[in-house]
C-alpha cells in the first residue's frame, strides 16, 4: 500500500484560485465604486465647510465675504488633485481646506445672501459638475452636463 504524499493535489489548487479569481471579480467593481463614491463627496462637504465659514463671518461682520474663484480657474480644471492656494478674501473666510482638491470655489455675495458655486469633473467622466448653495441652500447639483478638455 502507498502512502499519500504531503502537500496539496493539484486539483486542491485550481479550486482555490477559482476562488480567489471569483472574490477579486466581485470586489474589484466594488472598490472603484466606492472611490468614485468617494470623490462625488468633495464638493458637497467643501461648500458646506465653506458655507460654515461665511456663517461665522456674517456673524462676527455681519456681512457675507466674496472670494474668487480657487484654488485654480476652470480653464486649469482637470481630474488631478490641486494644493490650495487661497487669496486674502479666502484668509479673511477663513476657509483653508484639510489638503488638495479637484474641484474649484467661488463665493458671490449680496446684501444679506451670497451665492457658493463649486465646479470639478469628479468621477472621471470628463463632465464637469456645478454645485450651487446659498445661506439658505444647502449644495446641490444645478448642472451636470457640461463637457470639457
Amino acid at each position: 500500500m502507498r502512502r499519500a504524499s504531503p502537500g496539496f493535489s493539484l486539483v486542491e489548487l485550481m479550486i482555490v484560485v477559482a476562488i480567489t479569481g471569483i472574490l477579486a471579480a466581485i470586489a474589484v467593481p466594488n472598490y472603484i465604486e466606492m472611490q468614485l463614491k468617494a470623490r462625488r463627496t468633495e464638493i458637497p462637504i467643501t461648500i458646506d465647510g465653506i458655507r460654515t465659514c461665511e456663517a461665522a463671518y456674517v456673524a462676527s461682520f455681519d456681512v457675507y465675504q466674496s472670494v474668487p474663484v480657487a484654488p485654480r480657474s476652470d480653464a486649469e480644471l482637470n481630474k488631478s488633485l490641486y494644493t490650495w492656494v487661497g487669496t486674502t478674501a479666502w484668509n479673511d473666510l477663513g476657509y483653508f481646506p484639510s489638503g488638495p482638491l479637484r474641484g474649484n470655489y467661488q463665493v458671490d455675495a449680496v446684501e444679506g445672501d451670497y451665492t457658493l458655486v463649486g465646479h470639478g469633473d469628479m468621477d472621471d467622466d470628463d463632465t464637469l459638475v456645478v454645485y450651487t448653495a446659498t445661506s439658505s441652500a444647502e449644495a446641490a447639483i444645478t448642472s451636470a452636463s457640461v463637457t470639457y478638455y
